[in-house]
């Protein structure tokens, strides 16, 4: 007879034994602090375990993301420590001398790291804090989130902000969604602060020295996000069917985490057009963004990256969207994102499908189209180019407030 542990179980046995993993670990350390102390009658210095800035990275596809942050840290000679879950993480790369960088594992090894952190501030992506297995160390101080996308931070899972301290947001919209949850839910209210896009503002450089779409035959990329409600999910080969059958150059780009949550989806899917269609995989996405004429997607927010950065046409496919197990499910009104698309692309709906190349080829750069894109961009992504000196002077700023 085996015992079996379901995923939901195993994760909240995990975050009970970190808890008091956790508590045990500052428990033994006071202790033998104090003993210390009384034998010797002198303080000891921990400064060489505490980080003053501590930014994690669960991947080398969030490099974008923190880069310009880092690029900063070191140009302002402001010391601080890098922990990721990439072994092959660009950071390595890098010859930072004020920033120390370290591979921490993945999944449980890694938050069991985090959990035991020291740091005056923890930066970094991951949403869900004190939620499952990351959890608060008591050694932060103050955590910040800083999203990685233009889209509206209600997007995460439920609770996905709720326990970070301050949130560095792309666009002023975001805060509307933030507070509506802190007082429906009775939470503290967060420091949200408008630094604009990192990881948009290297795109942006980029696509400054290489724009050129396409060549040849008209290049489609289908770009989708993860989970239940997911373009490849919910539709797969209904979708893929009528692309194989065109005569269009076609890339298929899975999100990060469907390699992780749906990876024998995306296994079957593969296989059976490995013929027809390129996959990309790549943590970074600049080389199918730029080289797509077209993108066809459904709320991921890569549809912003399209149109912000080359201005081109996105269809997108969201029908019966359930966003009960997101933030935004308890929002009044309808997400931004959600109200923008309408205006910004051209939604296309199951029955489409079989006429979906036709539908394609007679899509045109819509001067109301462009007119859309170029206001939403306005809205979603402020200081444009500041992102990594805006972000650092929060940092400073903080650290100088922490030690009052």
């Amino acid at each position: 007879m085996f015992l079996y542990i379901d995923p939901g179980t195993g994760s909240m046995l995990f975050s009970i034994f970190i808890g008091i993993a956790a508590a045990l670990y500052y428990f033994f350390k006071l202790a033998v602090i104090k003993i210390k102390f009384l034998l010797t009658g002198k303080r000891l210095d921990q400064s060489a375990t505490h980080e003053r800035i501590a930014v994690y990275s669960e991947g080398k596809q969030y490099w974008n993301v923190f880069m310009p942050i880092l690029d900063e840290l070191e140009r302002r000679k402001l010391s601080a420590a890098y922990f990721t879950s990439a072994e092959d993480d660009p950071f390595f790369s890098k010859n930072y001398k004020y920033i120390c960088g370290k591979y921490i594992n993945e999944g449980n090894k890694a938050f069991a790291f985090l959990n035991f952190l020291q740091a005056d501030i923890c930066l970094t992506t991951t949403p869900g804090l004190d939620v499952y297995q990351f959890k608060r160390s008591r050694g932060v101080r103050h955590y910040s989130h800083i999203l990685h996308s233009v889209d509206d931070a209600t997007s995460y899972e439920i609770f996905g902000l709720d326990y970070y301290d301050s949130v560095l947001l792309s666009g002023e919209y975001q805060k509307e969604g933030i507070r509506e949850l802190e007082k429906k839910r009775g939470d503290k209210p967060k420091e949200l602060v408008v630094v604009g896009s990192t990881y948009l503002d290297v795109l942006n450089a980029r696509s400054a020295e290489n724009s050129d779409s396409g060549r040849g035959n008209m290049t489609v990329l289908v770009a989708p996000s993860w989970g239940r409600n997911s373009l490849l999910s919910k539709f797969g080969k209904k979708l893929l069917d009528p692309l194989a059958d065109s005569d269009f150059n076609v890339i298929i780009r899975p999100h990060p985490q469907s390699l992780r949550s749906e990876s024998e989806m995306i296994k079957k899917l593969k296989q059976s057009y490995s013929d027809r269609f390129s996959w990309d995989f790549a943590p970074d996405n600049f080389s199918s963004l730029s080289g797509a004429d077209i993108m066809i997607s459904d709320f991921s927010s890569v549809i912003f990256d399209f149109c912000f950065l080359f201005g081109r046409p996105v269809f997108y496919a969201v029908q019966n969207f359930n966003m009960e197990i997101y933030d935004a499910g308890e929002l009044d009104s309808e997400p931004w994102k959600f109200q923008i698309l309408k205006e910004i692309a051209i939604e296309i709906k199951e029955e489409d499908f079989i006429n979906l190349a036709a539908r394609l080829k007679e899509s045109t750069k819509d001067v109301k189209l462009l007119e859309a894109v170029q206001k939403a961009k306005a809205i979603a992504w402020q200081h444009i180019g500041e992102s990594g000196v805006r972000c650092v002077d929060f940092l400073q700023g903080k650290l100088e407030e922490l030690k009052n």
